[in-house]
């Protein structure tokens, strides 16, 4: 038996409970891998930086190796108060016009108390539609801006649809606002690309890949 095998052994009550003395920075050093680890890691594949940007486009990493994938958005500011968007491609990023079916709703809460509310935006729903689907909104003032997650399942799915849900924290102006977006992608194509812009206008952010490690 090894010596972090005794180690640990020797530090266990007989309820199950590892003491403290049990996990040693040495021990914990010693160990190379975690082969039966369970999933749910985020695994960044990759970062995109908008600075006066139209677009910013992810035309790899989308594909069969994770089921799902999220996006992070850091600090998106857009250049005109506009509306931030996206949509999926099927080939690569030649095309940005899957068929996608959505609801929204937000809640916001004024700076000075004075509003607050929850509420349908049934102005971003899209029924069968190709065009770019918004999921916040952004002012143009200097210290405006947003951040959130976009996540994506089973994007390589040559069987399903495409289901996607957004969450977003917004100041816009004097608001507060916390935007739910989620629809699908109607098709049973594997989506492998994917471009996000706003609605009119350039904008600056950050724009992070991530993959969902597979349990």
């Amino acid at each position: 038996m090894g010596s972090i095998t005794r180690s640990l052994s020797n530090n266990i009550t007989t309820g199950g409970v590892i003491l403290p003395a049990g996990i040693t920075n040495d021990s914990v050093s010693a160990v190379t891998s975690f082969a039966n680890a369970s999933g749910g890691t985020l695994i960044l594949l990759s970062t995109q930086t908008a600075s006066n940007s139209a677009t910013i486009s992810f035309t790899t990493g989308l594909d069969s190796t994770y089921d799902a994938y999220e996006f992070h958005f850091v600090n998106i500011h857009a250049r005109a108060g506009t509306l931030f968007t996206f949509n999926f491609s099927t080939d690569g990023g030649s095309n940005y016009n899957v068929t996608k079916t959505s609801t929204a709703f937000l809640a916001y809460h004024t700076e000075s108390d004075s509003l607050a509310a929850l509420e349908y935006n049934g102005n971003w729903d899209l029924a069968q539609g190709t065009g770019f689907q918004p999921i916040s909104q952004d002012y143009s003032d200097a210290d405006n801006n947003m951040g959130g997650t976009l996540q994506l399942f089973n994007p390589s799915s040559t069987t399903y649809v495409k289901h996607w849900i957004s969450n977003i924290n917004t100041l816009y102006d004097v608001y507060s606002e916390n935007i739910f977006t989620a629809g699908y992608g109607n098709t049973t194509s594997a989506v492998n690309a994917i471009q996000f812009k706003m609605s009119s206008g350039n904008f600056d952010g950050i724009i992070k890949l991530y993959g969902l490690k597979k349990s």
